[in-house]
């Protein structure tokens, strides 16, 4: 074995000890930027190194600034666990080194990506004939959902954005929620529709689309409209009212694309999936992998009911790569990148590793989790439940009135610093809370319950210091 691959064999034994320890360590302090920043700077290398020797300096100085969010009380944002089941696809996704740009240059690539996509619609209740690309995450699921919505609803009205550009088109209304998550705004910025220049709808007090404000938004439009809505707003996990507003963009002509980079994959537990009833009869999906599937980062899906509207705003052509025959999917086809890693790998190992069943009830005990530490942490003297918990999110407030903002913000600092639970801040509404998202399938009851246990006595111990007078 040359050296590389025993460096290639450092890294897999060292991963694995750090999965295994981080599972049942008690704290899980991290060094800050600066200072792991000071542990690698260094001139520019002169010289190639040893590659052992580069993988033990990387894991040595690396290791104090990983956070443990595969560890099971990480609830700072809604990501996943990043399963070692899928960790292992990624790592032989990585070695096998294939390009997933075609069929030609990556046959068992863009396969498993074809038969894991048409996995995902059924998993998911869409429809089976949407076309899937395999993306980064939701961010780009949602750019390129978008992208679609622009080709189509130009052409229309007779105007071709892929060869003539956005320069004399006809002007595309967008239409979004009040709560909507920012990744979609970016999305707009970035097809040049603007991020200001939307109309936005209002929301109830959840953060859920008004349907009667939708209805006088779509009335009041002219021309071509692409309207956005969400499945999981990112504070109160509340899922837009798609039964009552996909039939109203549907006959008023317009594209419904919906934002469910979480949220969505209610439709995959039957016990949740009321709370996305009618997502379905939207015309674009965006969600993530790397959140409730678990699979390993850069996984995300974009999902299209015009798959031709899909491929042309997506689809790259020249002259030296081949085109697909017959009925193959061309996984370039659908995403914005020619050369990418092969993200289907994981996405099959990890539908494989949870099966339905395993999707469904993995989605239900998040849900029964989050529910559990909300009403724990409700049921404390100077702690309030902000908003009744829909899905896998909630937030709280320490203390009230004046103080309440820096009581919060206080106490999320002191339960960082504690480093037993991860959890952060938001602003909702104008006012700090504490966020909590229950996504990792490494979580059970008992971490949760541990981590309650810590913000209770980080909240305990602000109230102590920084609300009891000084005698």
């Amino acid at each position: 074995m040359n050296e590389s691959l025993k460096a290639m064999a450092d890294a897999a034994t060292a991963a694995i000890a750090y999965r295994d320890a981080v599972a049942g360590a008690a704290h899980t302090p991290v060094a800050d930027y600066a200072t792991i920043r000071a542990a690698f700077a260094a001139p520019t290398p002169e010289e190639g190194g040893d590659p052992q020797e580069i993988i033990a300096e990387l894991i040595e100085r690396a290791s104090p600034g990983i956070r443990a969010q595969t560890g099971p009380r990480f609830f700072g944002w809604v990501i996943g666990n990043s399963h070692p089941t899928g960790v292992a696809a990624d790592w032989l996704a990585s070695a096998w080194g294939q390009n997933a740009a075609n069929t030609l240059a990556a046959p068992s690539a863009s396969a498993i990506e074809d038969i894991a996509a048409g996995w995902l619609l059924d998993l998911l209740g869409l429809p089976g004939d949407a076309s899937v690309g395999f993306v980064t995450g939701a961010t780009v699921a949602n750019f390129v959902c978008l992208a679609a919505a622009r080709s189509a609803v130009l052409e229309k009205v007779g105007w071709d954005v892929e060869a003539d550009g956005l320069f004399g088109a006809p002007p595309i209304t967008v239409l979004i929620g009040a709560d909507a998550h920012a990744t979609v705004y970016s999305g707009l910025k970035y097809l040049g529709l603007g991020a200001k220049r939307v109309q936005t709808v209002e929301s109830d007090s959840l953060g859920r689309i008004l349907p009667d404000a939708f209805q006088r938004a779509l009335n009041d439009a002219t021309g071509p409209v692409i309207a956005i809505a969400q499945a999981g707003q990112i504070n109160t996990g509340v899922c837009d009212p798609f039964a009552e507003i996909a039939p109203m963009a549907r006959a008023a002509g317009a594209w419904l694309h919906v934002d469910g980079a979480f949220g969505l994959w209610a439709q995959a537990a039957p016990d949740r999936a009321p709370l996305t009833a009618g997502v379905e009869l939207a015309d674009s999906w965006a969600t993530d992998g790397h959140k409730w599937l678990q699979t390993p980062y850069d996984s995300g899906f974009a999902i299209v009911r015009d798959s031709a509207a899909h491929a042309r705003a997506m689809a790259i052509s020249a002259s030296y790569l081949p085109p697909a025959e017959g009925a193959e999917r061309d996984p370039s086809t659908f995403v914005p990148e020619l050369s990418r890693r092969a993200r289907g790998f994981a996405t099959w190992a990890m539908i494989r590793q949870l099966g339905r069943a395993g999707i469904a009830d993995m989605v239900e005990h998040h849900c029964r989790i989050a529910a559990h530490m909300a009403q724990r942490l409700d049921a404390e003297t100077g702690i309030t439940l902000v908003a009744p918990v829909s899905l896998n999110q909630f937030m709280v407030r320490f203390g009230d009135g004046a103080d309440a903002d820096r009581l919060t913000l206080a106490t999320i600092k002191r339960v960082q610093d504690d480093a037993i639970a991860f959890l952060g801040g938001a602003q909702w509404r104008g006012d700090w809370v504490m966020r909590c998202s229950v996504s990792s399938v490494a979580t059970t009851m008992a971490a949760a319950d541990t981590s309650v246990d810590a913000i209770i006595a980080a909240w305990r111990w602000v109230e102590q210091e920084m609300t009891c007078p000084v005698t």
